[in-house]
């Protein structure tokens, strides 16, 4: 058993004021009755519908989030506010970022309870492609695609084979800006790639994973629960 106003903040991603007003404006209906009252406990069995749509509680959750800066990529953390911490308390207790963005990085980023979709969007062996766009200091060449696509060695490993576009120079500014296609996502490494051809990332924003592309409609720091299809395009 569990209280009407919580069900419904899990099963719609209303907060707990939310689902409160939708509740004492009669648009929540249990079994076909209108009630008002959040903490009357209902369980499985019971029909529960919000404003005409059928409350259905999801064995699995899968939320995009556009990312903003100043956030962690975290479940907690000591210092910074953390991604989980937009959402409503009741989702954020089964919710976990797939992957990492630095603090500084804008874009998309998963959040699901569903390890074994983290497990195949973030292990290396599965090569999930990540489309990154940057704003970078100093000017990108086009004999730098090539070491892109060579692979990049460092001291801690070398990048596997990654595609460079540049979409806008101005050499009177000294910036440049690109779009890295990466299949891995090694700490810092869209960055330490950037700096390997001189140049330094001054605004970094990821804008796809797989086949699934942040919804331009998500200001930074919204997000939507993301629909059957977009779920089954990143491997569900």
């Amino acid at each position: 058993m569990i209280r009407l106003d919580k069900y419904l903040t899990m099963t719609t991603g209303l907060s707990r004021s939310d689902a409160k007003k939708v509740l004492s404006k009669g648009k929540v209906t249990v079994n076909g009755a209108v009630v008002k009252r959040g903490d009357i406990k209902i369980s499985e069995e019971d029909k529960v519908v919000c404003d005409g749509t059928a409350c259905i509680y999801k064995q699995n959750l899968y939320y995009m989030l556009n990312k903003p800066q100043g956030v962690v990529s975290a479940t907690e953390d000591s210092l910074h506010k953390t991604v989980v911490e937009i959402f409503p308390e009741e989702i954020r207790k089964r919710l976990f970022p797939v992957g990492r963005l630095d603090i500084d990085t804008e874009g998309l980023l998963i959040l699901t309870d569903d390890g074994g979709l983290a497990h195949c969007l973030t292990s290396p062996n599965h090569d999930v492609n990540k489309v990154y766009y940057a704003e970078v200091s100093g000017i990108v060449k086009p004999e730098h695609i090539d070491v892109f696509r060579n692979g990049i060695e460092f001291k801690d490993f070398t990048t596997k084979p990654a595609v460079l576009e540049i979409i806008s120079v101005d050499v009177e500014r000294n910036i440049s800006k690109i779009k890295i296609t990466v299949s891995e996502g090694k700490f810092h490494q869209v960055k330490r790639m950037v700096a390997f051809i001189g140049c330094d990332v001054t605004y970094l924003k990821r804008e796809k994973i797989g086949g699934l592309a942040l919804d331009a409609m998500l200001e930074p720091g919204e997000y939507r629960e993301l629909t059957d299809e977009e779920a089954d395009l990143l491997g569900r």
